[in-house]
């Protein structure tokens, strides 16, 4: 799910000239939406999204009286310029992913957490290496700029040490789970399903992962703030609906499991391997990490801290407050049975 930084700012300055053009013309699909018109949803392939096809085939979003479409995108990319254009109405998309658009001005609004990256995302390494204070001086491979690269500068920084400090190699996962089975690195920072690959074909082991980090990496359905002013009903539906397909789910997971394996082309045995390296937040969990505090457990803290990483490395703009990315007004009501 999380793509090429580099393939994402080339395809914002694309998006930057869509959005001032259609501006000037009768607006986007979200402003067009009104009574009717369905309330269009981008999902890409990460266990976690294709929770709303439980939503879509049990017939939720109709139990809740809202119109939806679902839009998949294969290329995860594709679905962050289609919510940037005005093309879908929401998108589930990582924090990460929502921080660089929301710095150039595209109004946006985080209003459910789907789930935590909670071991999907970890550094594997070889098995001589025991513990994170080892990879000094040791070559560690992983993406500039992705939660991969940031949960590896959190790993040194929990443990006193900083990038400099081991042989750090720009890589992306598709040539960096490769390059440790080769004996390339002596580590790589990998997402699911390439960092099961690289322990078993690569020998190695998970040494510090997203489970060791609660909140540092989650997944949010982010709607265009005009649809949240325009049609905050609909929105309040969905909300809804996703909660019963997690009810659904805890209640029927082996049918479930063969449900969302059909659509995503894989075995039920294998999107369960998906399953375990995240955690489907709950009511509960939604209410705890729209709360302010100073820990990552807190939407508003990890934004600020994935900010700062980001803009490190010239990759978002300035954000004077990152509290204005966040509304809890509908899992409030959800939770209070409104």
């Amino acid at each position: 799910m999380r793509q090429s930084w580099k393939v994402w700012l080339l395809g914002l300055l694309v998006v930057s000239v869509f959005v001032v053009s259609g501006c000037s013309n009768s607006g986007g699909k979200a402003e067009e939406g009104g009574a009717g018109e369905p309330i269009t949803i981008a999902l890409s392939p990460w266990p976690g999204w294709y929770m709303w096809y439980v939503a879509e085939e049990k017939g939720f979003f109709e139990k809740h009286g809202v119109n939806v479409k679902l839009e998949f995108f294969p290329v995860y990319s594709d679905s962050l310029q289609a919510l940037a254009t005005g093309r879908v109405d929401a998108n589930s998309q990582t924090l990460s992913d929502t921080l660089a658009p929301f710095s150039k001005g595209i109004p946006l609004k985080a209003v459910l957490v789907n789930d935590n990256s909670f071991g999907g995302d970890a550094i594997v390494s070889k098995p001589e290496i025991q513990s994170i204070e080892d990879l000094k001086g040791k070559t560690v491979a992983t993406e500039l700029g992705t939660v991969d690269h940031l949960l590896l500068l959190t790993a040194l920084a929990q443990n006193g040490m900083k990038e400099e400090d081991v042989n750090y190699v720009n890589m992306t996962v598709n040539d960096a789970g490769p390059a440790f089975i080769s004996g390339k690195s002596d580590a790589s920072v990998l997402w699911e399903p390439f960092q099961t690959i690289a322990v078993k074909e690569g020998k190695g082991k998970v040494l510090f992962s997203s489970k060791d980090t609660p909140g540092l990496i989650p997944d949010l359905l982010v709607f265009r703030e005009e649809v949240v002013q325009k049609r905050s009903a609909e929105v309040q539906k969905v909300v809804d609906a996703w909660f019963d397909a997690l009810a659904y789910y805890e209640a029927n997971q082996e049918e479930v499991l063969k449900l969302l394996a059909a659509k995503a082309e894989t075995t039920p045995e294998d999107l369960k391997l998906g399953f375990d390296g995240i955690k489907l937040f709950s009511q509960a969990d939604n209410l705890h990490a729209f709360e302010k505090r100073d820990e990552y457990t807190s939407l508003e803290y990890t934004a600020g801290q994935t900010a700062d990483f980001l803009r490190g490395l010239d990759m978002v703009g300035d954000i004077d407050d990152v509290s204005g990315l966040f509304d809890a007004q509908f899992i409030k009501n959800t939770t209070a049975g409104k």
